[in-house]
């Protein structure tokens, strides 16, 4: 059973549920499909052709089982709140019509309620997912944390998939085709340029390497950098309790040991990294 959070419980309300002929009084009604336009804020941008047939051999022998959401235009017609899959396996399916419920929301809300309605479904992949963040971010000004409360997910979680659209095409890329995952790509991420993210794809690629083998190997690469940076006035001590602290903490440290004490300095490279970083640390989080 999908779990709902946040916003999606306003989504149910929105969109009730159930067979459409079995709730004449839910304001639902008939929509010529061609009367309906894509909603311009959809975060979703591939739809697997596969799952789509599926749904509209579906469509065909049951209906639509759910309503679209739809907003009316100025102009005449509708846009596309909710509902994107079941559109498009409508149209597939020969429908004439579809039912849809009729409301006028935000631009922001028309945002929001297409990230809840994918997420719930877990129909968008993860740079999806971080450009819909982002729109709200930019486009809204919503903190992470505001968003992380409309989506039901943690303010780490939006932070870290943020993160992913600093990645380099080619990484990117991967993630799309779903050649590596979302955790490949968080470890890639601790590189400290494009170039070294993507030479280090190479190798996950050409090893076939998991998740853990990719943090070894990203700690192994952050660790030769900061050992010649730094020349050969390291104790293999220093050297031990550096990369144990890198790889704790998934980023670059900078440990120097005195005769009493020392210093220690992490890196971080973005506000949002060093949420996540004091989230790590402390062991909870704000908000």
């Amino acid at each position: 059973m999908t779990r709902k959070h946040g916003l999606g419980k306003g989504l149910d309300a929105l969109i009730p549920g159930g067979e459409v002929e079995r709730s004449p009084s839910a304001g639902v009604r008939l929509i010529p499909v061609g009367d309906i336009q894509r909603n311009p804020r959809q975060p979703r941008t591939q739809f697997d052709a596969g799952e789509l047939q599926e749904l509209a051999a579906s469509i065909r022998q049951h209906g639509v089982l759910q309503p679209l959401l739809v907003m009316p235009l100025p102009q005449g017609g509708y846009q596309l709140v909710a509902g994107e899959r079941r559109l498009e396996a409508s149209r597939q399916a020969g429908l004439a019509s579809v039912p849809a419920v009729v409301r006028s929301v935000t631009p922001q809300e028309q945002l929001e309620l297409a990230l809840i309605e994918n997420l719930q479904r877990a129909d968008l992949n993860p740079l999806e997912a971080a450009e819909g963040y982002r729109q709200l971010t930019q486009d809204f000004g919503l903190s992470h944390e505001a968003i992380a409360e409309r989506v039901g997910k943690s303010r780490a979680a939006i932070s870290n998939t943020l993160r992913l659209l600093k990645l380099p095409p080619a990484c990117r890329q991967a993630l799309i085709d779903g050649v590596i995952s979302e955790g490949h790509a968080r470890a890639l991420l601790a590189l400290l340029t494009a170039e070294a993210q993507s030479a280090a794809l190479g190798t996950v690629l050409k090893r076939n390497l998991n998740v853990r083998q990719t943090e070894e190997l990203v700690q192994r690469l952050l660790g030769q950098r900061s050992r010649h940076a730094r020349g050969p006035h390291r104790t293999p001590e220093e050297e031990a309790l550096e990369e144990q602290l890198m790889r704790a903490l998934g980023t670059r440290v900078n440990l120097r040991l005195g005769r009493k004490g020392g210093s220690l300095v992490i890196r971080f490279y973005s506000n949002e990294e060093l949420e996540a970083l004091i989230e790590r640390i402390t062991g909870s989080a704000n908000g």
